[in-house]
Order: C-alpha cells, then structure tokens, then sequence
C-alpha cells in the first residue's frame, strides 16, 4: 500500500499517553462543582417527595402507581436498596417488561416490583422501617441527604462519559469539516448522512464522512472515505484510567479491529481510535500490532497529514 497508516513507537506512544493524561487530570481539576450540585438539588427534592407520598415509606404499595411510573421517583427508589438496583437486573429479577404503560396497567408486576426493592432495602440508610417506628427528623433528613448523594455522584460520572466522548466525536466532526481554527484541515470533508455499510459501495463517497454507523456489523462512531477509496471508521475513546483503557481499546476499538480488517481487507480499510484521557502505553501498543491505528484527540495534525495524504 503506498499510503500505509501511521505507527507509532513505543517513545512516540508513551509520550502521546503522557500529554493525554496531563490534559485529562487538569480539566479534572478545573471541572466546575456546579454539575454536582444541579444534580443534588434535583435528586433531594425527587428523595423528598418519594419519601412524603409514601409516608416515609411505610404504605409503598398505596402510590405504586404514581412513582413507577414518575422517571425521577422509579429512579430514586431503585436507590433506596444497599446496593441500588439497575433497571436491568429489575427486568431479570421480575422476568417482564417494567415499561411506564406496563407498570401503570398491571397492579402485580407493580406489587412485585415494590416488594423487591423493599426486601432489600438499606436499613442503615431508612432503620425505621425494619423497626415499625415513624423516623425521627434527623433520620429523614440524613436518609435524604444520603440519597440524593448516591444518585448525583452516579449521574456526574455518567454525564462525564457520555459528554466526553459526544464532545470528542464533535470534535473530530468539526476538525474534517475544516471548522476548528486550531487545527486547519487544507482539504475538508463533507459530512453526509450515516447509513448500514455492508461493502465499501455502501460507503461515502471520496472525501465525505458520515456519524455512527454500522460497518459490517460493527458500530463505528464516525466512518471516514479517503480519497484513495480506503474506509477509514474511528472510534472515539475517553478514558479516565489505565484499567478503564483495557475495556475501551483492548476490548473493544481493537476487537473492532481485527472483525473489519478481516471482513474486508486491509486494502480497503484503515480503522483508526481517537483517543483521550489515560491510557496504558504498552496496551496501545498491542492494540497497533492488533491493527488499529492511533491519534489523539489533543493533536489532530497527524491524522489530517495522513489522511491528506492519501490523494496520493
């Protein structure tokens, strides 16, 4: 191939990992605390309300109806057991759907559902229920206050990882588009529309790119056609620790890898990662022997060189 893709060495890619984590650890520091405290704000009130219209959770059946089928309340009290209940292992444990129009129709599945999460429920957090008491209000207010806590701390790191990597893909959108005056980009691209890419005819043409797509049976969140014809689909990867970079490189963006290289070929197509965050550099350096090439998020240039290069 005359135009093979960049591959780094083991320096270049310690060096790349190091520059990422620097980045990664001082937006960390400069994260605002005000995220935290909008979802605190929300999750105290929707723990306060649960609590009043069940009367402290004592008559949880009465009003089953009301706060199944509320997004927030439902959401609370899957929080209410030590651990929480994810709505997965709800749809397990009762074996059927625990959908709004379900829950709002079927008194059992609604009785089922409530006695699964009381059986379990966190009696550090609410004694007063196991005891057959009313809580005092230093119990309520601690019950709510720890509550709301647990709920805001899982919705902050959700919020990071699903705002870094939709900011990331953005981002690399806006840098192939010749938008982002800090990485300038001679020849852009022009974005089209996703589709299911079968064969490398169900591809963009030359110099377009297209969203999230499925290629050969396996997402990519961006899918890229050089101008020499190749596909190029990019993983957008955020991590926040070398063991969380095993789950997003090693066992994901390279299996990928390794599935599109043998369905279609190494001549037709280059998969590629973004990366950002924290990364183990002996692991990157597998997932390259493994086929995928690497760039990172906070030095774009060398993708664009090479993929500028492809004209050739």
């Amino acid at each position: 191939m005359s135009n093979v893709p960049p591959r780094w060495s083991a320096d270049e890619m310690r060096q790349g990992a190091e520059a990422a984590t620097r980045i990664f650890r001082r937006t960390r520091i400069e994260e605002p605390l005000e995220d935290y405290l909008d979802q605190f704000d929300r999750w105290m009130g929707a723990a306060e309300e649960l609590l009043e219209m069940t009367v402290d959770l004592t008559d949880t059946l009465t009003e089953a109806a009301n706060f199944l089928t509320d997004d927030d309340l439902f959401y609370v009290f899957r929080y209410l057991p030590g651990p929480p209940v994810s709505e997965d292992d709800l749809k397990t444990l009762v074996d059927a759907s625990i959908a709004k129009t379900f829950l709002r129709q079927d008194a059992d599945l609604r009785e089922e559902v409530v006695q699964l999460i009381m059986a379990s429920l966190d009696r550090r957090r609410f004694p007063w229920v196991a005891e057959g008491r009313e809580p005092t209000e230093a119990e309520r207010a601690t019950a709510t206050i720890a509550t709301a806590a647990m709920l805001s701390m899982q919705r902050v790191a959700t919020n990071r990882r699903s705002t870094g990597k939709q900011r990331q893909e953005e981002y690399v959108a806006v840098t192939l588009k010749g938008e982002n005056p800090d990485v300038p980009f001679p020849s852009p691209f022009r974005e089209v529309g996703p589709r299911d890419i079968r064969t490398i005819m169900d591809a963009p043409a030359p110099g377009e790119f297209c969203g999230e797509s499925e290629v050969v049976g396996r997402k990519a969140d961006i899918v890229v056609r050089l101008w020499d014809n190749r596909l190029m689909p990019i993983e957008c990867k955020v991590s926040n620790s070398a063991l969380n970079s095993l789950k997003r490189v090693k066992n994901d963006a390279a299996v990928k890898a390794v599935t599109w290289l043998r369905e279609m070929g190494p001549a037709h197509i280059v998969p590629a990662a973004v990366l950002s965050g924290v990364y183990d550099p002996s692991m990157l350096m597998g997932a390259q022997d493994a086929g995928l090439t690497i760039f990172w998020a906070h030095d774009l240039a060398p993708l664009l060189e090479w993929i500028e290069g492809t004209r050739q």
